[in-house]
């Protein structure tokens, strides 16, 4: 299967086929026959996850977990349509995501939002509800058996208010959303993996990222499993560049001038001038229109993400004076 890769300890990525292929993994945690969905892609994306649990010799009924990072449709989209197909799951959902779980005209009016009804629709389909009595809320320290295998809920903000990890300690590695960055394999090295941080609207807030990277690294983890693109090793060297670069983000979007289009086009020119210095850092081997390529979507949402960051330290600055 050509949309499927098997990583150790019994957990496979299943590419989500969202907007292009090696964009977004849905992971896939096996153990003694039975399964967890870590992340859901869109509607779209149901058809993969059950042929790849079949072909890992597990039914749709063996499925018990299905576990959200945050609700971001990228990464939930698909959750309602999975909950269907998996008649003994519970979905696992930090609390301020329960209710748009189980009615998503909120999510929906938020996501058409960023890319517009048209775009938002081509890219999600209708967002189907959840059962309130089939929803686990993903408080702090909870923590799901699957089999035997612990998987531990850490609260970690900084993406989006609503976004947590999860802990497997037999992998002894975290599936980390969005909140470990973007990394994309075609950007890797000889095997050495490069992480961008993600300042998406609406909830970015640098001082919380970083503290959730550190809160993830004291966990000493071996490996992370990150949505945008699945396993990377090296998680000191991709932890640091994952703070420079959030303070690199943070600085751009301080320096720029003005308000409205004017400012989101600086910002986005800054970060474009954060990337082609990073690809001269990391020697990367491809063009610069082919690396613009890989990362425009992602720049674009940054871009616009640090603006409402800075309208909203704004808005806070004025409120207190």
């Amino acid at each position: 299967m050509q949309h499927l890769t098997a990583h150790p300890d019994g957990i496979l990525a299943v590419d989500s086929g969202y907007c292009r292929p090696g964009l977004a993994a849905i992971h896939l945690i096996i153990h003694h026959g039975r399964a967890a969905v870590v992340d859901t892609g869109t509607n779209a994306s149901a058809p993969q996850v059950l042929a790849a649990l079949a072909a890992a010799g597990i039914a749709p009924e063996q499925v018990l977990w299905v576990i959200l990072t945050h609700i971001h449709l990228d990464h939930a989209g698909g959750a309602g349509s999975l909950m269907c197909a998996f008649p003994n799951a519970m979905l696992v959902v930090h609390p301020r995501g329960v209710r748009h779980m189980i009615d998503p005209a909120k999510l929906w009016e938020g996501t058409s939002a960023v890319y517009g009804a048209e775009r938002a629709f081509a890219l999600y389909g209708r967002l189907a509800p959840v059962a309130a009595e089939r929803i686990v809320e993903a408080n702090e320290g909870l923590e799901l058996d699957l089999a035997g295998r612990r998987l531990r809920i850490l609260e970690t903000p900084g993406h989006a208010k609503h976004h947590i990890c999860i802990w497997d300690e037999t992998a002894r590695a975290f599936f980390t959303g969005d909140v470990f960055g973007l990394s994309y394999r075609e950007l890797d090295v000889e095997g050495r993996a490069f992480v961008f941080p993600t300042t998406t609207p609406t909830q970015f807030d640098p001082d919380a990222l970083h503290a959730s990277i550190d809160r993830l690294m004291s966990f000493h983890p071996e490996a992370m499993y990150l949505t945008h693109y699945s396993r990377v090793t090296e998680v000191e060297r991709l932890a640091a560049d994952l703070h420079r670069l959030i303070d690199t983000q943070v600085a751009v979007a301080r320096a720029a001038r003005g308000d409205g289009v004017a400012r989101h086009v600086e910002i986005l020119a800054g970060l474009e001038q954060i990337v082609r210095e990073e690809a001269e850092r990391q020697g990367w081997c491809l063009t610069e229109d082919e690396i613009f390529e890989v990362l425009r979507t992602d720049l674009e949402l940054n871009a616009q993400g640090l603006g409402i960051w800075l309208d909203d330290c704004a808005l806070r600055e004025l409120t207190s004076a």
